[in-house]
């Protein structure tokens, strides 16, 4: 029996209605749309800059360590994770879904909890390995259902809205279009005159014409072509180098052992209350970001039942699971399925195959990781705000004619970007959601469990206003 024929009757391709060559191409289109997250996920775990005095900005910064190679490894862990996340995508559960680090829970990881809470990345990624965990033992036991169901739905729809805001500012103000103001806190940055800003506002809408024209690798073929306007305008002298270039001549790093289980370190002398509530915030992201993909690219692909559920949904959840898990023993924040997997699945994608396809061609990409480093900041944040809009689409599903259900929808959308902080954001609509069913006479609405979370949310700004979790952790 040839390979070809073993492949067949493995990810069953009569079943399905697909072939190799099929699954081969849809690979591909997947791998190419989510590939910007190897340059995109260092850009954001990797605190400060070249030069920079350490602990400028949050993130993973390793003493000792350069922030070209930092970034590089950074790169290589995201690529390791991400292809094993895959390969049991492909293998144990037969999925065409693509895994990576998430977008969003990445900036949770290095604005959130490092950033605002002084968390150590250490503790961090502690944190993750934990979420992990959690995760694998609640997808065995089959508990899905009942930690759906303890979640205010509103909050559920509006996460992913919230989350798109957040990632969009984040990427426009390290591309100076947005910049702080001490009058309205935030303005228009100098998009006439700075050389960062004229490059970012190029290559962000060459990135929107090519994601509009349906070209595949649209962000990653945005992000390369504005680091090289950058690297041309610094060389003609139009902006400092600096500011306009990457680290072009890093040579390639891929000893991780700065990284690869620190989360042991970052479990020591923890908070037990700010820890906990750092794992649950990083559960429920992961947990309902990745079960909205899997029911999002499921229905395109037709995987759906009669009762609009994906069959066997645990497998996929347990690839995601177990890829968090490695990724956060590895140095990275949590692994999740990616939307982007629907192009994949447009192009015929049905079976694991595919999955066996992105999660290769990840591996392949060890090869370039140098590039990583080369891609300067703004280029690579280009993404996020790509990203973001893409996940605005989200809000359609919340009924906004319900005043019970717009008020926690609307302040888990405003308080994250507001508040540069995915967590308040989920905390705002949880808190108020059983507060306005309350007030408007819906006591039956209201579950036990939703209760239990505000208060739990309650207490924990109530300690961390107190001064307990400040640097505490």
């Amino acid at each position: 029996m040839g390979l070809q024929q073993q492949l067949a009757e493995y990810f069953e391709f009569e079943e399905l209605g697909t072939d190799l060559r099929t699954e081969v191409v849809a690979g591909l289109s997947t791998f190419l749309t989510m590939s910007y997250i190897v340059f995109v996920n260092p850009s954001i775990l990797v605190g400060g800059t070249e030069g920079s005095p350490v602990g400028v900005k949050p993130g993973i910064i390793v003493e000792g360590v350069s922030y070209a190679q930092t970034v590089q490894m950074v790169a290589v862990v995201t690529l390791i994770a991400a292809a094993v996340a895959t390969l049991i995508m492909a293998l144990y559960a037969k999925r065409p879904f693509g895994q990576a680090p998430g977008l969003g829970l990445n900036a949770f990881f290095a604005f959130t909890v490092v950033g605002a809470l002084g968390v150590p990345w250490e503790t961090a990624l502690a944190a993750v390995v934990v979420e992990g965990l959690l995760f694998i033992l609640l997808t065995a036991v089959g508990a899905r259902k009942y930690v759906i169901n303890a979640f205010p739905t509103p909050v559920k729809l509006a996460v992913g809205t919230g989350i798109g805001l957040f990632l969009t500012i984040i990427g426009l103000e390290a591309m100076g279009i947005v910049v702080d103001d001490p009058a309205t806190l935030v303005t228009l940055g100098a998009v006439a005159s700075d050389p960062v800003a004229i490059v970012s506002v190029v290559g962000l809408f060459l990135t929107f014409a090519l994601y509009a024209r349906g070209i595949r690798g649209s962000i990653v073929l945005g992000i390369l072509f504005t680091t090289v306007i950058g690297y041309v305008a610094a060389q003609v002298g139009l902006g400092s180098p600096a500011a306009l270039t990457g680290q072009l001549g890093a040579q390639a790093t891929y000893d991780i052992s700065p990284l690869a289980g620190a989360f042991v370190t970052g479990l020591q002398d923890v908070d037990a209350l700010a820890f906990s509530l750092i794992v649950f915030t990083f559960f429920f992201v992961d947990f309902f970001d990745t079960a909205g993909t899997l029911v999002g690219v499921g229905q395109v692909a037709g995987f759906l039942d009669e009762d609009g559920d994906l069959p066997e949904i645990e497998k996929p959840l347990m690839a995601d699971a177990v890829g968090t898990t490695v990724g956060g023993m590895l140095g990275t924040s949590t692994v999740t399925t990616y939307i982007e997997s629907a192009a994949g699945v447009e192009e015929g994608g049905r079976s694991g195959m595919t999955a066996l396809v992105v999660a290769l061609l990840f591996l392949v990409s060890l090869a370039f990781v140098p590039i990583a480093a080369a891609v300067p900041l703004y280029a690579s944040h280009i993404a996020l705000v790509v990203i973001g809009i893409v996940m605005l689409r989200n809000v359609v599903e919340v009924a906004w004619d319900d005043i019970t259900v717009a008020i926690p929808a609307g302040m888990t959308i405003l308080i994250m970007p507001f508040t540069y902080s995915i967590a308040y954001g989920i905390a705002a609509g949880i808190v108020s959601y059983p507060l306005v069913k309350l007030a408007a006479g819906r006591r039956g609405e209201i579950r036990p469990g939703h209760w239990a979370l505000a208060g739990a949310f309650v207490l924990y700004f109530v300690v961390r206003t107190g001064g307990v979790l400040t640097g505490a952790v």
